[in-house]
């Protein structure tokens, strides 16, 4: 159905369904900076268009499942953006629920519409609508930081695991290391500019901020901590990509840094003890990239 409603089975909610997704939450929200990157910036982090296994990479690394324990599962992708990490869990035969709150949805169905197996929600992480139990996987990779409570979030996700199902998070991480980087000292500001206006300031600055990035990293011995005080993202050295990706990926992500609403690191203790309180069986705090939060759904009914 390409354009229609949903209606509960008592009549008394209706949802649209618009361009083939159905929309349980405002057309304008607190993501909309995310729809606008998104939109933009569509096709720039799938495997299938930058020609490199980068989200692939990143995926088996931070869920550590396997390809093939994926095959024909019902799999929930909280939050998939533009679906770089929707397209990695389809390549593997999984059935794919890609939800988000902003309206990437819409890139994502571009992106991917033409695999079957792909269903795409725009929904709210509070009010999901979806009944328990439901996915045997569950990821949410580079987002629950940017939502308004993210504890809540977080335990928004494990009901949803069918028995023995398995949940993966991940987190950007709150250090003394975090607190110095200058996105934290630009976003008080930059959060509340007209986003087409911060693009705009991000399109000047990026191509004047990059080079010094890179003159900077090449400093001997301190340079790749050097870097860090330029408010650009820089990829050189340590993600494979041309130069032309590598500009478009620092536009992008630099963009990315700036623009949200939220954005809230977590610790490792407040991540274990989130998951603990969680009950999922096998519960695993660690780094793999960012700090990533693992678990498994008991065997055992819920109560």
């Amino acid at each position: 159905m390409r354009h229609g409603t949903l209606v509960s089975e008592d009549g008394a909610r209706r949802y649209p369904v618009r361009e083939f997704i159905p929309r349980f939450v405002p057309e304008s929200n607190y993501a909309d900076s995310f729809g606008m990157q998104w939109q933009r910036f569509r096709q720039t982090q799938l495997d299938s268009f930058s020609g490199r296994p980068i989200s692939a990479e990143r995926f088996w690394k931070t869920t550590a499942w396997r390809s093939v324990e994926l095959n024909d599962a019902w799999v929930l992708d909280a939050g998939c953006g533009a679906g770089r990490f929707a397209e990695v869990a389809l390549d593997a035969g999984a059935k794919v629920v890609a939800l988000d709150y902003s309206s990437a949805v819409d890139a994502c169905l571009q992106n991917l519409g033409e695999r079957p197996r792909l269903h795409v929600v725009q929904g709210d992480i509070y009010a999901l609508p979806f009944a328990p139990r439901s996915f045997a996987f569950v990821y949410s990779l580079g987002v629950l930081q940017h939502t308004p409570d993210v504890a809540r979030a977080f335990a928004a996700l494990p009901p949803l695991l069918a028995p023995g199902g398995r949940l993966c998070v991940d987190f950007y991480e709150l250090s003394w290391k975090s607190t110095l980087l200058p996105k934290y000292w630009l976003r008080p500001f930059t959060r509340r500019m007209p986003k087409a206006q911060l693009f705009a300031l991000c399109e000047r600055l990026v191509p004047r901020l990059l080079p010094l990035s890179r003159a900077m990293s090449r400093v001997p011995f301190i340079g790749r901590t050097l870097r860090r005080v330029v408010p650009v993202a820089n990829h050189e050295g340590t993600l494979p990509l041309s130069p032309s990706q590598l500009r478009e990926w620092a536009l992008l992500d630099t963009f990315d840094w700036l623009a949200p609403q939220y954005d809230k690191p977590q610790t490792a203790a407040t991540v274990r003890r989130w998951l603990e309180k969680s009950g999922l069986e096998d519960p695993q705090v660690l780094k793999a990239g960012h700090l990533t939060a693992r678990g498994t759904e008991s065997h055992a009914t819920r109560h």
